[in-house]
C-alpha cells in the first residue's frame, strides 16, 4: 500500500514521546519501502586497506552503464575481505561508458573524472542485490543498499529495460 501510494515508507513513533526538532531519538522510527534489483559491479572505490564502495551498473545493449556507488549495507569486517578477492578481478580501463559525468549532480551521486581517479575497475561479471528507494530523473540510485551478492544471475542479464524506474 506505500508503494502504491509513492510514499518513500512509514514513521512510527512512540507512544507518549515528544517531537523535538533537530534531535534523532529512538521514540521515532522510519521503514523506508525499498525495491530490491540486481546491478553488475564494475568497480569499487578503496578506503585504506578496505573497500569503502561498490561502483555498480546495468547493461544497455553491450554498453555497461553506471548508475551509483553504493556504500550502505556493507559492514566494516565484509569491506575489508572484499578487498582481497576484488585484487584479482581488477581490470586497467574502467568498464562504464556513460563516465566520467560532468558534475556530482545535485545529491552528489555522480562521478567525475576526480573521483574516477580513486576508482579501481572491476571484470565485470559480478552481480549483486541492491536496494533502492528509487531512481532519479539522471538515472542514478536514491539511497541504494547491498543485500547480497547473486551467483545465479548472468551480469548480461542485468539491462535498464528491466529494472522499471520509478520515474519512467
Amino acid at each position: 500500500m506505500v508503494r502504491e501510494h509513492k510514499l518513500e515508507g512509514i514513521v512510527a513513533k512512540r507512544a507518549g514521546s515528544l517531537y523535538r526538532s533537530g534531535k534523532r531519538s529512538d521514540d521515532w522510527l522510519k521503514w523506508r519501502a525499498n525495491r530490491g534489483q540486481e546491478f553488475v559491479i564494475g568497480g569499487y572505490i578503496p578506503k585504506g586497506s578496505m573497500v569503502d564502495s561498490l561502483v555498480v551498473g546495468h547493461y544497455s545493449g553491450c554498453h555497461l552503464l553506471y548508475a551509483s556507488a553504493v556504500r550502505a549495507g556493507l559492514p566494516y569486517e565484509f569491506r575489508r575481505v572484499l578487498l582481497s578477492h576484488f585484487a584479482e578481478l581488477q581490470i586497467a580501463r574502467c568498464p562504464f561508458s556513460n563516465l566520467p559525468d560532468r558534475t556530482e549532480g545535485r545529491r552528489g551521486e555522480g562521478l567525475t573524472a576526480a573521483k574516477m581517479a580513486v576508482c579501481r575497475w572491476l571484470d565485470p561479471f559480478l552481480v549483486a542485490r541492491i536496494d533502492i528507494l528509487e531512481w532519479t530523473p539522471e538515472r542514478r540510485l536514491r539511497h541504494p543498499r547491498f543485500v547480497e551478492f547473486r551467483s545465479d544471475k548472468d551480469a548480461r542479464d542485468v539491462i535498464f529495460e528491466a529494472l522499471k524506474p520509478s520515474f519512467l
